[in-house]
């Protein structure tokens, strides 16, 4: 057994010979590597999975995401993960994750490939037809009830306030927020 007074006087012998020259540490400097991250672009969002809204901090490199990391800076999560939003590079970097728009038309059996185009004028014509179909009550208004609009946590204040607008501006009347529900 070791006492006290043994382990404060091997402590400080040890501490003099690191500072004096006595132990190299010549193996431990030839084991260093440079870190994947030295020379990657960082930047910072917000995990999607739930309400919290905790801060990410990712890595990119040729771009692609190298590494993902809890923002010690942030406020909500002070750099700490849970394990969804620690899993978060494996959606990043998926060999199964769909990098095409894929379509099954109504009554279909089979998906096709469509461009961004397309999709960006077909959600945007059936959201016009929805809009359009929504004001045929004769209302006077502008205002449907056929569209509800649903914010996530992931918005801050201006993107919910322009989400909000964007709403009202098509007429929707249902617009709420995650944090209320």
């Amino acid at each position: 057994m070791v006492s006290r007074r043994d382990f404060l006087k091997a402590s400080g012998i040890t501490t003099t010979a690191a500072f004096t020259g006595f132990l190299s540490l010549s193996a431990v400097e030839a084991r260093a590597e440079c870190l994947r991250i030295r020379y990657a672009k960082q930047s910072t969002t917000i995990c999607p999975y739930c309400g919290c809204g905790c801060g990410l901090i990712v890595s990119v490199s040729k771009g692609k995401a190298i590494n993902i990391e809890g923002d010690p800076d942030h406020p909500v999560n002070e750099g700490s993960l849970c394990s969804k939003g620690s899993a978060m590079y494996q959606v990043a970097n998926n060999p199964r994750r769909l990098g095409k728009v894929k379509y099954r038309a109504p009554g279909s059996t089979h998906w096709e490939e469509k461009s961004w185009n397309w999709t960006i004028n077909r959600i945007a014509a059936l959201a016009k037809r929805t809009r359009d179909g929504g004001l045929a009550d004769g209302r006077k208004d502008n205002s449907i009830d056929t569209i509800a609009a649903l914010g996530g946590a992931s918005l801050d204040n201006e993107e919910c306030y322009l989400y909000s607008k964007f709403m009202r501006a098509l007429g929707v009347r249902y617009i709420e927020h995650q944090a209320r529900i």
